[in-house]
C-alpha cells in the first residue's frame, strides 16, 4: 500500500488506534512517526483519555518531525459540549531537512488514511500549536 510519490506505507495499527480514538474515545491523542528504515508510518505513543494537552505536547520531540492527532473537548458559547479531532503536522525548524521533506511529502496520503479529521494544523514552532490556537480553531 505504498504511495508511488513518497513510497510511504502506513502501518495498520495507525488506522486501528485512530478508529479507537474517533469512535470509542479510548485515547486523547496519538503521536505517529515515520520509521525511515522501513519507510512506514508507525504509532509512537498514545495518550489515555484522561491526559491533557500539556501531556500531549510533552510527548512530541522538540527537534524531530511527527504527525499527531488530538481529540479536543470544548464548550461552545451556547454551552454545548463538543469535540474536534485535530491532525497536527509537527515539523520543527531544528529538524533534519531530509526528515522535513519526508514528512511533507507523505502528509496528505497519511491524512487520507485517517477518516474523520476536522482541523489540520501545521507547526514548526511550539507557539504555532499552543492551547490558545487549538481553542481558537475549534470555534
Amino acid at each position: 500500500m505504498a504511495n508511488s510519490s513518497s513510497g510511504m506505507a502506513v502501518h495498520d495499527e495507525c488506522k486501528l488506534k485512530f478508529l479507537d480514538l474517533k469512535t470509542k474515545r479510548k485515547y486523547r491523542f496519538i503521536v505517529f512517526k515515520i520509521d525511515e528504515k522501513i519507510q512506514q508510518v508507525m504509532v509512537e505513543k498514545v495518550g489515555g483519555h484522561d491526559e491533557t494537552y500539556a501531556d500531549f505536547t510533552a510527548s512530541i520531540p522538540a527537534n524531530e518531525c511527527r504527525y499527531a492527532v488530538f481529540d479536543f473537548d470544548f464548550t461552545t458559547d451556547e454551552n454545548c459540549q463538543k469535540s474536534k479531532i485535530y491532525f497536527i503536522a509537527w515539523s520543527p525548524d531544528t529538524s533534519k531537512i531530509r526528515s522535513k521533506m519526508l514528512y511533507a511529502s507523505s502528509k496528505d496520503r497519511f491524512k487520507r488514511e485517517l477518516d474523520g479529521i476536522q482541523v489540520e494544523l501545521q507547526a514548526t514552532d511550539p507557539s504555532e500549536m499552543s492551547f490558545d490556537i487549538i481553542k481558537a480553531r475549534a470555534l
